[in-house]
């Protein structure tokens, strides 16, 4: 059966409220309490504080949390923890990631076939940046350590970024944390973990159910000769703070048990349906395709791949299929640059044709100019830019000395666009180059979806490039 973490992500926007000691001593108390439930670490900081709490020494580690992001499986990474607590190690090169981080939803993906068991906590930098972001998204539940009003305040980002994108926010809870218990006021509000509670309730903020105060004992432990970081369980007995993470835990561990099946179990489902979804979808693109190239008429559905060097597709879903190479490329040239069928291998102009092609996106429209049918022949940029354009009257026999020869665009265009003899219908088409290996490659989801983001800009008449 396989595993799926059930994840508490540890996030403040603001520095020094004891993000990083909740995150490491929570898992401690987490084990401590139940100690048969699996409890791991992992830092999308850039601090090596988890290592330094959880590594034994001499052990020697392989991978790290960049690996993670690296698509490699979360629980071949976990190593074995001080504390009965496991842990991923950090990594000074997280940073180096963060713009092969497309999305939000990256960190979700990966945990949900991690195979990482029990509870995951996940400690974050003082930003929302987008390892942090896809840290919160990924969560079943979410602490967000206060010690102030300004830590308070950079809340908002945090909760609006749930509202933003329709996430339950019940998930997200503060904690006064670091509370000075000494400091006391006049009035309603009789000391700082009041006075919080009560701004965070009155902002429809969710509250756990204690709080961490503020203790030089504790402090202590981060600093010391050895450079050695101790545990509160361990080291702090007796203070307040020791039975105030017992109280946490405890919380945690309640939660965690209500919870039939995490977020990630969910995303796991969601993500084979998904998988479903594109299988079926790309099935269905391939049963639509002519087995024929509407130019040569050679059967494209046996004959070798290479051929299928290009991939075109009407706006209103009328017809699609593939053109045979040579086939594409004479109607390509003869529409744009007015080249004569069988140019020589080593033509300039051939070569050029042969440089862009592989990098363009063209379009056919047919309309009438008044003076008889003609067809707007379009070229643009990979990415939606225009470059090039012309007109060509839509004729069924060319002007060659050849009788009745017919026009290589009017067959096309009518093949493609026929609604009955003499009638086109209302609609356009494009013309894609394919990977000559895999051209079935361009019906996948993730390329089929610029094929119809093109569609909708050229059908809302747009010249623009595409964004």
């Amino acid at each position: 059966m396989k595993k799926y973490p059930y994840v508490i992500t540890i996030s403040s926007e603001k520095g020094g409220v004891g993000k990083t000691t909740l995150a490491t001593n929570l898992a401690i108390y987490l084990k401590a309490l139940s100690e048969d439930l699996p409890v791991s670490v992992v830092s999308l900081d850039n601090h090596f504080t988890v290592d330094k709490m959880f590594a034994i020494k001499g052990q020697k580690t392989s991978g790290d949390v960049t690996d993670l992001l690296l698509e490699t499986p979360g629980a071949s990474l976990l190593h074995t923890g001080q504390y009965g607590v496991d842990y991923i190690p950090s990594s000074m090169a997280l940073e180096d990631l963060r713009d092969s981080i497309k999305g939000t939803m990256v960190l979700s993906r990966l945990l949900a076939t991690s195979e990482i068991p029990g509870i995951l906590i996940i400690d974050t930098r003082p930003e929302l940046n987008i390892f942090t972001q896809n840290a919160l998204y990924a969560a079943d539940r979410v602490i967000i350590p206060v010690k102030d009003t300004p830590s308070l305040e950079n809340c908002r980002n945090i909760f609006a970024l749930f509202e933003k994108k329709g996430l339950d926010k019940k998930s997200l809870s503060i904690i006064p944390c670091l509370i000075d218990a000494r400091i006391k006021y006049q009035g309603p509000f009789k000391d700082h973990k009041s006075l919080l509670r009560a701004f965070a309730i009155n902002r429809g903020y969710r509250c756990c159910e204690g709080f961490i105060s503020k203790s030089p004992k504790v402090e202590s432990l981060n600093t010391n000769p050895e450079g050695k970081i101790y545990p509160i369980l361990t080291h702090a007995r007796g203070t307040d703070v020791y039975s105030q993470y017992t109280q946490l835990g405890r919380e945690i561990l309640a939660e965690y048990s209500s919870v039939q099946q995490p977020r990630s179990f969910h995303f796991a489902q969601w993500m084979l349906s998904e998988e479903k979804r594109k299988a079926d979808e790309f099935q269905f693109r391939l049963s639509r395709l002519k087995d024929s190239c509407l130019l040569c008429g050679s059967n494209l559905a046996t004959e070798s791949a290479r051929n299928k060097t290009f991939y075109f597709e009407t706006s209103d879903g009328g017809a699609c299929g593939y053109l045979e190479d040579h086939c594409g490329s004479e109607l390509l040239l003869s529409c744009l640059y007015d080249a004569q069928p069988n140019m020589a291998e080593n033509d300039p102009l051939l070569l050029m044709f042969q440089e862009t092609a592989r990098e363009s996106i063209y379009a056919m429209r047919p309309f009438s100019n008044g003076a008889g049918p003609c067809v707007e022949v379009r070229r643009f940029t990979i990415d939606g830019s225009p470059v090039q354009k012309k007109i060509q009257p839509l004729r069924e026999y060319t002007d060659t000395a050849l009788p009745q020869k017919k026009s290589t665009l009017y067959s096309f265009i009518f093949e493609a666009l026929g609604e009955s003899p003499g009638k086109l219908r209302d609609a356009f088409l494009l013309i894609y180059p394919t990977n000559p290996r895999r051209p079935e490659a361009i019906l996948a989801e993730e390329n089929y979806r610029r094929i119809a983001k093109m569609m909708q800009h050229l059908g809302q008449g747009s010249g623009a490039p595409i964004t």
